[in-house]
């Protein structure tokens, strides 16, 4: 099945070559660190008997948890907020820092924020023509794939330090290096360099995927690596970007 968002750096295009990637058999535990809109994830209906969805930025988490907790509650809240305007889509912006708003209220403002901002980057108004309910149905499907997944808001290195296992698999999507202004969250070189370390240590396997950069496969000379192409999610005029799949066996 499809995420139910669209992301920055969303694996939407990619999902089915990293898949490829993936170890045969189940894993007896599988963990995404950088969770994002979980495209990797959905893209399976079980990906291994315990599941891990992590991510930092709170609000994306507490989308999750909404929908996966609330689900009907969301989608009338949704329903009653859905306009596609300008005037609402900057208003939803200040309100996500407010207080005087439930859980469940603020989740339904940052899924419209998501819907019709440009390329789902949640800061720039998407000015198109967008059905916004077309989609509210399907939460009720994400709230039976996300049954058994733990949710988690935490540092990407204490989820692998405490879920990871020798039969685990971790799938990593961290932000792309030298593209790290795109992203809400703080992550600046140290951080590329703390995922390098930690995932030097982990007892299970580990596919990460990452933009093709010199840094990057300087920094993991010593793993196979994998040149893959994808296709630009915002462009119809063929734009290829060139991006690695990493991996430790």
């Amino acid at each position: 099945m499809n995420s139910f968002i669209p992301w920055i750096g969303g694996k939407r295009l990619l999902r089915k070559t990293i898949l490829q990637h993936f170890p045969e058999g189940k894993p007896s535990r599988y963990i995404e660190p950088f969770g994002g809109a979980g495209w990797v994830l959905f893209s399976k209906d079980n990906h291994a008997e315990l599941e891990v969805y992590n991510d930092s930025n709170s609000q994306l988490v507490s989308l999750f948890r909404c929908a996966k907790y609330h689900t009907e509650e969301l989608v009338k809240e949704i329903d009653s907020l859905c306009l596609n305007s300008r005037e609402l889509f900057e208003t939803f912006k200040e309100y996500q820092n407010a207080n005087g708003f439930t859980d469940i209220q603020k989740a339904a403002m940052f899924y419209l924020i998501i819907r019709i901002s440009y390329g789902a980057d949640r800061r720039t108004f998407g000015c198109s023509k967008k059905n916004i309910l077309d989609k509210t149905e399907f939460l009720y499907k994400v709230k039976v794939r996300l049954k058994n997944v733990v949710i988690e808001n935490r540092d990407f290195e204490k989820v692998i330090k405490n879920y990871d296992r020798p039969k685990a698999l971790i799938y990593l999507d961290p932000p792309y290096h030298g593209t790290e202004k795109y992203y809400d969250e703080a992550f600046n070189e140290n951080d590329h360099v703390r995922l390098y370390n930690v995932l030097s240590t982990i007892s299970g396997r580990f596919i990460l995927s990452y933009n093709n950069d010199d840094f990057i496969k300087t920094l993991y000379k010593n793993y196979s690596i994998t040149n893959v192409n994808r296709q630009n999610n915002l462009s119809n005029k063929g734009i290829v970007f060139k991006e690695l799949i990493i991996k430790n066996y």
